[in-house]
């Protein structure tokens, strides 16, 4: 009962925020023309941006009411790691805003999301080992040392597992960040996220309360912002919003034991695009941080004949499907399904482009 008063208070407070967000972004014209980028823009009107604050701000002040009436149920993560995650969410808000209001180039913008990924380690979002599917575990904590001491709080370097965190983070935040190119894909996708890490952190054997309960909070703000942004959109999640949905969504996946393999198959396909994009472009010698172009995999799908909703979609079932299988697979098992979903990936890939090949030729 209380994790579903708390998604639907989540989701009312998004829904609210996010038209009191879009009214302030349309008056002081704070938005995403798409005379911008013509080659990739498939809006036909100025779209407000900001949007990313509603579910952001939602997500804290719900689990700041959870933590006045239910403070037992955030007994599974230390303060100074919520903490670390609303002032890493704070510097990701502060960079998209700026970004949305006067622009910057993906050199200054990846300035904010390095900062964020920074400061959440530090307040302890770190991956100390990694469950080998195969049996054991695989350690990542054996060089230890302290930084400083502030008050009652240590910062401490764990070197690897700190530099995986932090890789971790930072690329969950740029495979949503990239992802962000149809109306409502991102935030559909991670609403279908947060329930997945919701219902994985309820199982027994990870029986992660407190996991679940941020993850449900996460699936509400977003999926109380969907209507608005559902094609056709009536606001953009901004760049703050699109960073924030895979940062936080990564945090999760590491907060809740570690399940990397569940956050893989949940944005396997997302991330193998990412992948896909940035290796192409630095064989072109390009930023492999500069915003999206046409090559991405919902691209193409447009470019095959797929609607705009019906690409959307496509991409909310593929996530789905591998989402939900991470609640029936454990141990090799999961290596097997990133197995097929890479393959699958890989034989989408070569489809696309072979049909956008013929249609252009």
């Amino acid at each position: 009962m209380t994790y579903a008063v708390a998604a639907t208070l989540s989701l009312v407070c998004s829904a609210v925020l996010t038209q009191v967000v879009r009214t302030i972004a349309v008056r002081r014209h704070i938005v995403d023309e798409p005379t911008a980028a013509p080659d990739r823009k498939i809006h036909d009107r100025a779209v407000p941006l900001l949007g990313g604050l509603a579910p952001l701000v939602a997500f804290f002040l719900t689990v700041g009411v959870v933590a006045l009436v239910e403070p037992d149920l955030l007994a599974g993560i230390a303060p100074a790691t919520l903490w670390g995650l609303a002032i890493a969410s704070a510097l990701l808000l502060v960079g998209g805003i700026l970004d949305d209001v006067r622009g910057s180039s993906p050199a200054r913008q990846i300035v904010w999301p390095i900062a964020a990924a920074l400061v959440a380690v530090a307040a302890g979002v770190g991956v100390a080992f990694i469950t080998n599917p195969f049996g054991g575990l695989l350690s990542l904590d054996q060089f230890t040392t302290t930084l400083f001491r502030v008050g009652g709080f240590t910062v401490a370097l764990t070197l690897w597992a700190d530099l995986f965190a932090w890789l971790w983070l930072l690329g969950m935040a740029y495979t949503t960040k990239f992802l962000d190119g149809l109306d409502g894909l991102v935030a559909g996708v991670t609403t279908i996220g947060g329930f997945v890490v919701f219902f994985v952190s309820l199982r027994p054997e990870v029986n992660q309360p407190t996991t679940a309960l941020l993850a449900i909070v996460l699936a509400g703000a977003l999926l109380g912002f969907l209507p608005w942004n559902f094609h056709p959109a009536r606001v953009f999640l901004g760049e703050a919003g699109s960073l924030w949905t895979g940062f936080l969504l990564g945090s999760l996946a590491i907060i809740s034991g570690g399940k990397i393999a569940t956050a893989l198959l949940l944005m396997g396909i997302p991330i193998l695009d990412v992948a896909w994009v940035i290796v192409r472009r630095m064989r072109e010698q390009r930023s492999p941080f500069q915003s999206a172009d046409r090559k991405h995999l919902h691209f193409r799908l447009l470019d095959v004949g797929f609607s705009h909703r019906g690409a959307v979609l496509f991409l909310y079932g593929v996530t789905g499907v591998f989402g939900v299988s991470t609640l029936f697979v454990s141990g090799w098992w999961k290596v097997v399904v990133l197995g097929c979903l890479a393959l699958g990936m890989l034989l989408l890939g070569f489809v696309l482009v072979a049909k956008g090949r013929r249609a252009h030729g």
